[in-house]
């Protein structure tokens, strides 16, 4: 029996329940506001995601997402490029720039080096960093990856691999966690953390 007098409205909510953090009480409820709703929000809201969905692609530079080849950060005659920070995935890099602590410039892994997940250095865009770094003169690489097992491990690989190129490398001061994600430190925390970085050893 269907749990529904709808089968329209329980694929929708089905849908959005498939979405981190959203359980099938709040995907009813939004789904419910979303039917409520002037057709118009719906369609604007549908039209977005597809948007987003298609045309978001990756900078060619560090990774990031972007609408074009090339992200603000990148092209921005603000930051600072002799500073290049290291992070995981692209929702390290909106929790950086929430802080306002950093001026500099980014370049997004994909993740972390993982032998149990199978992620191996090849799946990352490590090599394309040390290319960066080949082709572009920094004066500091700032390593700010997971306060996690699998963080280290990407810290002292990428370090080996850049220790001879003549520019520091420093890793974020230990202001988070062990075992947090850089997106869920407050933005004072992970501010300090920045500032305070030290030389990698």
């Amino acid at each position: 029996m269907a749990e529904y007098s709808s089968i329209l409205l329980e694929k929708a909510v089905e849908e959005l329940s498939k979405l981190p953090g959203i359980g099938k009480k709040t995907a009813l409820r939004l789904a419910l506001h979303l039917l409520g709703e002037d057709e118009t929000a719906t369609e604007e809201l549908a039209k977005a995601l597809t948007d987003m969905r298609h045309n978001i692609v990756l900078c060619r530079h560090c990774f990031n997402i972007s609408d074009e080849s090339e992200c603000s950060i990148c092209t921005s005659a603000k930051r600072h490029n002799g500073f290049l920070c290291v992070v995981a995935d692209m929702r390290d890099v909106l929790a950086i720039e929430r802080t306002g602590a950093y001026n500099g410039l980014y370049h997004v892994l994909g993740g972390v080096i993982s032998p149990i997940e199978n992620i191996r250095p090849s799946d990352l865009k490590i090599n394309e960093l040390v290319q960066r770094v080949q082709k572009e003169e920094f004066k500091e690489i700032i390593l700010a990856l997971p306060a996690t097992v699998e963080g280290d491990t990407t810290n002292y690989y990428i370090h080996k691999l850049l220790k001879d190129f003549g520019c520091t490398i420093s890793v974020i001061a230990q202001g988070i966690s062990v075992g947090d994600s850089l997106e869920f430190a407050d933005e004072v925390t992970l501010g300090r953390a920045l500032q305070n970085r030290k030389s990698f050893e």
